[in-house]
């Protein structure tokens, strides 16, 4: 969810307890304060906009959309409704959840393709290389 506009400078006044939880988040972490806040702030902005989209560490650690209620990555979701030529009742049915779920990953990618995307190749490219690195094992067992 790495944003590659350039940031801006903002003042914010947060509470005490916002900003202790903040530094103890950050120091927990790998991510400076800034980094973790910009983060959490840019998620939850959009929870408010898409209630039934999680964040989770996806693929080689980038933060990704996650269906609520399920283990299923919007660009899964988006990947089995191509599939099913957009429609929603089959794409839904094949995944074995409500199509509510399946609109709710729809209008977050129409909002956020780009990311979205960059999600997919993540995981296409890691697939790959723990293909090819299954496929050395196989060859040096045999």
């Amino acid at each position: 969810m790495s944003s590659k506009r350039a940031s801006v400078q903002r003042s914010f006044r947060l509470s005490s307890r916002t900003l202790d939880l903040l530094d103890a988040a950050a120091a927990a972490s790998e991510e400076s304060r800034n980094a973790l806040a910009d983060r959490l702030l840019g998620e939850a902005l959009r929870l408010e906009r898409h209630p039934l989209i999680r964040f989770h560490d996806g693929t080689a650690g980038r933060r990704q959309p996650l269906v609520v209620g399920t283990r299923l990555y919007v660009y899964q979701v988006m990947s089995t409704v191509r599939m099913s030529h957009g429609d929603i009742a089959e794409a839904a049915d094949y995944l074995r959840i409500s199509p509510r779920l399946v609109r709710a990953a729809v209008e977050y990618y129409a909002e956020f393709s780009d990311e979205v995307d960059d999600d997919s190749a993540a995981a296409e490219l890691a697939e790959r290389s723990e293909r090819d690195r299954w496929e050395r094992q196989q060859r040096a067992l045999a």
